[in-house]
């Protein structure tokens, strides 16, 4: 119950801290043109935002590999919860790999991009941000999919109920 309570907390703040930033983002000095475009000045936070949530989502998610494996030696997860962990864990890493090469693939031989302002990246990098917004679509797909198949229960009806 403890864990559960922490794991609350830990979600609201996290909204709360996602909130203030996006307001903050949209109320102070969002309207900042500069030419023909407009620069808010608050875009660091949103960005520093995004690379604390990705780093500490990371880091989260190895910890919990490692507690987990170290807590299940010994012992078949799937005869208890029905889940086969090990199933699921090769078939994500395995999603992964193809969802990249799948952008990949879809993204070779894109030009260089010229932005407004006369910046120009290099086809290789455009090649590189269509694998990954291509993985990132991919990926969305399996998590629903997933969440829908937890929903509805199927993989835990033959779990040993104790």
């Amino acid at each position: 119950m403890k864990i559960e309570k922490i794991s609350k907390m830990a979600l609201y703040i996290c909204i709360g801290i996602i909130l203030v930033s996006f307001a903050a983002f949209l109320t102070i000095g969002y309207d900042n043109p500069v030419g023909d475009n407009n620069e808010p000045i608050l875009t660091d936070i949103i960005m520093w935002l995004m690379y604390l949530l990705v780093l500490t989502t990371a880091g989260l998610t190895v910890w919990s590999g490692v507690k987990g494996i170290a807590s299940s030696k010994g012992t078949d997860p799937a005869a208890t919860t029905g889940v086969p962990g090990g199933k699921v864990s090769l078939f994500t890493w395995g999603l992964f790999i193809v969802s990249i090469v799948i952008g990949l693939v879809l993204g070779l031989g894109e030009e260089a991009f010229t932005a407004a302002d006369g910046t120009v990246t290099s086809g290789g990098w455009v090649t590189v941000v269509d694998a990954f917004c291509v993985s990132i679509g991919i990926l969305i797909l399996a998590a629903a999919a997933s969440v829908l198949v937890s929903m509805s229960g199927v993989l835990t009806k033959s779990a040993i109920k104790k």
